[in-house]
């Protein structure tokens, strides 16, 4: 692993954003999804690892939200939703953590309808598959999962469409929502000269760099938190915007506190007011946030559905950066 692959695995997130678009608007990968699953499942069941797990954390939320009783579990974890026709499990098998996965499919395979969304369609994970949906793309060659974590995600929504719960961004078809999520991360990468050595300077002294997101963008915290705990070797820590005030910010009382803010929680003024009380900094991310040291916009950032599938670059950007002058 090194920085130069990383940032040779983000300068293909734009492209590999539009040749999913291109498969979906070709081929639904859900279409045996009916003759597996004759009514609404009584229970989902999320499971992956690491950028995984957190991409099954934004879907499961998402098919929440349109009153679909969704999970995302640890493969781990002993026990979950009983298996049985009832419950439709989508195992998540991309960057590791096959040995969990393959543990909890166990208990699910001959029982339940199961997909498997992977980046390797050889993987033992495959083989428990009943609709097996490839990502497209090679594994990332950093190792650190950021296109893998971007298409996995994009999947898990457009399932969240199949099962019937809407996007919450301008189209109803994720198809244009991944043209427009390629269009701002194109944008991000070829301004990164303007805004990364700002960001930067705001960020750096040493010490952590935390993150927040709002409750339904948290995804996007926990995979920049991993990114720069992978990469750089930075200390981070992940939180919601709202619960952060009653749980990170007693690090900031004894610390030179550092944080990247995805903007769009009501609570955003808030948790910059905590912030500059202690005389932390942030940038803003997203979004315009009072008191930001930094702020850092892209196109289509007022579309929910594009900030969850573009905003982790710009920490992904500044991992790269952090690594690289580790001299790694």
């Amino acid at each position: 692993m090194t920085a130069q692959l990383l940032s040779a695995d983000l300068a293909g997130v734009p492209a590999a954003l539009n040749a999913l678009a291109d498969r979906l608007a070709r081929k639904d990968p859900y279409e045996a999804l009916p003759a597996l699953v004759d009514d609404e499942p009584a229970g989902i069941l999320m499971l992956g690892t690491g950028s995984a797990r957190h991409a099954c954390e934004a879907a499961a939320h998402r098919l929440r939200r349109a009153g679909l009783g969704a999970t995302a579990e640890h493969p781990s974890a002993e026990g979950s939703l009983p298996a049985g026709p009832a419950t439709l499990v989508v195992a998540v098998a991309v960057g590791g953590g096959l040995r969990e996965l393959c543990t909890a499919l166990d208990r699910y395979v001959g029982d339940s309808a199961i997909i498997v969304i992977t980046d390797d369609t050889t993987s033992p994970a495959a083989r428990y598959a009943d609709i097996l949906v490839p990502l497209g793309d090679e594994p990332d060659k950093s190792g650190l999962n950021c296109r893998g974590h971007r298409l996995a995600l994009a999947q898990l929504l457009h399932l969240g469409h199949r099962l019937g719960a809407r996007p919450l961004g301008r189209s109803a078809d994720l198809v244009p929502t991944l043209r427009r999520a390629s269009n701002a991360s194109a944008d991000l990468l070829e301004r990164a000269r303007a805004w990364v050595p700002e960001a930067a300077a705001a960020l750096e002294g040493g010490g952590p760099v935390h993150t927040a997101a709002p409750a339904e963008r948290e995804a996007s915290a926990e995979q920049a938190s991993l990114v720069l705990r992978q990469g750089p070797v930075l200390a981070s820590f992940a939180f919601e915007t709202a619960e952060w005030s009653h749980t990170g910010r007693y690090l900031a009382a004894v610390s030179d506190y550092r944080a990247l803010l995805f903007a769009g929680s009501h609570y955003d003024e808030r948790f910059s007011e905590h912030l500059l009380q202690l005389r932390g900094r942030f940038v803003a991310v997203g979004g315009q946030v009072e008191g930001a040291a930094a702020t850092v916009r892209y196109l289509g950032d007022t579309d929910p559905d594009v900030a969850l599938l573009t905003e982790p670059l710009v920490a992904e950007i500044l991992a790269a950066r952090w690594w690289a002058a580790r001299g790694v």
